[in-house]
């Protein structure tokens, strides 16, 4: 597990000869900060003075506003402890910063840092006027009456009804060509002269006078009507159906988990000692 080490020195010298001791026992350079403040007594004008590979811890947080402050926060979570080495660090020189991958490494290097002079934090702490409401807002200086809210979801479902189609009747009037067959009749006059040459008769005679015979023709003619029959009937209508849908959904909930802090442990690692994952300095 990634760990990291700080320790405070009072003078540049002491750190740089920290630095030297990890060298000598093994520690990489690019595993050892060392940062140095051009204003003590700000905290925020913090350089990386090692030369190495890595940032110096109090430089990567942030050049423009609190970076020692910065660093302590991502280092412990911004709680107490963040505060009383900031405030110890902006009071100091320089911080030497290790960085570790296990246990074994993490208590070497926090030997060699005690023997080179690192600053006992609590001690100097409470020299310089630290106390715990530094790090309470509104200054209450007790912890009692923290909480942590436990929010949970729950997944309630509802129904609602949306249209999803349906049909229209539309009704239009079209034409198309019919036919049909029918004989006619028809009658006509056929006039016809006949050559006769023969002596008049007492008939002859009887009709020998003026008159006038008629005969018509007529003919048949097509006669058309429509009828209108109803030959079908469209209908419109519902159906109701039911079916039964499984709805499948996530809902979040508030997990807390209670961490007892040893205090005993964190008290008597004047080094700056401390578990958290090195990943947090980002």
């Amino acid at each position: 597990m990634s760990q990291t080490v700080v320790g405070i020195f009072d003078s540049a010298d002491q750190a740089q000869q920290a630095a030297r001791q990890l060298a000598a026992a093994g520690f990489t350079q690019e595993s050892v900060d060392v940062a140095s403040s051009g204003a003590s007594q700000s905290g925020s004008n913090y350089r990386n003075t090692s030369g190495t590979a890595v940032e110096g811890a109090t430089d990567a947080a942030g050049r423009t506003g609190d970076s020692i402050g910065n660093f302590f926060n991502n280092l412990f979570g911004g709680d107490d402890d963040a505060q009383r080495y900031s405030h110890v660090a902006r009071n100091s020189s320089s911080v030497v910063t290790v960085h570790c991958q296990s246990d074994e490494h993490a208590r070497q290097a926090a030997e060699i840092l005690d023997q080179a002079g690192t600053v006992d934090v609590d001690e100097r702490a409470s020299q310089t006027g630290y106390t715990m409401s530094n790090s309470l807002q509104g200054g209450n200086t007790s912890q009692a009456g923290l909480s942590a809210q436990v929010i949970e979801e729950n997944l309630q479902v509802g129904k609602r009804t949306e249209q999803t189609g349906g049909a229209r009747l539309r009704s239009r009037i079209v034409e198309r060509p019919v036919e049909a067959s029918v004989r006619l009749r028809e009658e006509h006059v056929n006039v016809e002269r006949h050559a006769v040459d023969r002596p008049a008769t007492d008939a002859d005679f009887a009709a020998f006078k003026e008159g006038e015979i008629e005969i018509t023709e007529s003919a048949e003619r097509a006669v058309v009507a429509k009828e209108a029959r109803v030959v079908e009937e469209v209908t419109l209508g519902k159906e109701v159906t039911e079916r039964e849908e499984t709805i499948r959904d996530t809902v979040r909930k508030t997990e807390v988990d209670v961490e007892r802090i040893n205090d005993t442990t964190t008290n008597t690692q004047r080094s700056g000692y401390t578990t958290d994952d090195d990943q947090r300095r980002s």
